[in-house]
């Protein structure tokens, strides 16, 4: 039987303890749900990187028609970089790289890296994860990465880890740690109201505040895509597109 862990904090990852482990990083307001948007909008790929000057340094050697540059820190958005607000890229992104600065998502997948395989998940392709994990990962243990904000626990990773764990329960039994189950049960408690969830976040207000209420609106939106983002050497690329690809 597989295991089902949730670290509610990037900053609790202990990277040993990560190998030979599967990941699934969640960093629902905004870059997982950028990431998944992206990707099912056409995206070449998504490359996470840990700042600006990363982002800078890893598009120098892509041409510049095939690249796009889009990022925040600390909620206001990157000098020079497109806001990573999923709902605006999905226009933008179809054919390109789309290399992603984040204070929290983009960083929690690079110190995910460690683990044997690492996907990126939001409400919008919970559930084609959750496929993806069952037929591939059943009886290995997965450990559930939620980004938080700045070093502090978010509401809003925590509930889309409970979804997803809500979905791989309803397939198949796991072994819950008390984290996992914790965020399951608070899943299940507001399965109906996710955008009055999210909007009643820390960051969910920030972003109301920044004037972004239709991007938690979007974000709300649960199996809207089939894209299922795992990281291939420093990109996140859609394993669906891949293995089609490859046959």
């Amino acid at each position: 039987m597989g295991k089902i862990h949730v670290v509610t904090r990037k900053e609790e990852i202990d990277e040993v303890k990560m190998d030979n482990k599967i990941a699934v990083v969640f960093d629902v307001l905004l870059a997982t749900s950028t990431i998944a948007t992206v990707l099912h909008h056409g995206a070449v790929s998504v490359i996470p990187v840990l700042d600006g000057d990363q982002a800078r340094k890893r598009a120098a050697g892509i041409s510049t028609d095939e690249y796009i540059l889009v990022g925040e820190y600390e909620g206001r958005t990157i000098e020079g970089f497109l806001d990573p607000n999923p709902s605006v890229l999905k226009d933008t992104a179809a054919g390109k790289k789309v290399i992603l600065s984040t204070t929290n998502g983009t960083v929690a997948v690079h110190k995910s890296s460690p683990a044997k395989k690492v996907y990126a998940c939001s409400l919008l392709n919970s559930k084609a994860v959750a496929d993806a994990l069952t037929a591939a990962h059943e009886d290995e243990t997965i450990i559930i990465v939620c980004s938080g904000s700045s070093g502090k626990f978010s509401l809003e990773d925590f509930y889309g880890a409970g979804y997803l764990i809500h979905q791989l329960t309803a397939q198949k039994s796991w072994n819950l740690s008390d984290s996992a189950l914790t965020a399951k049960l608070f899943y299940e408690g507001s399965i109906h109201e996710p955008a009055l969830v999210l909007g009643q976040s820390r960051v969910g207000k920030m972003l109301e505040e920044y004037g972004f209420r239709a991007e938690i609106t979007f974000i709300s939106k649960r199996d809207c895509f089939l894209t299922v983002p795992v990281l291939m050497g420093d990109e996140l690329v859609d394993f669906y597109r891949i293995k089609a690809s490859s046959k």
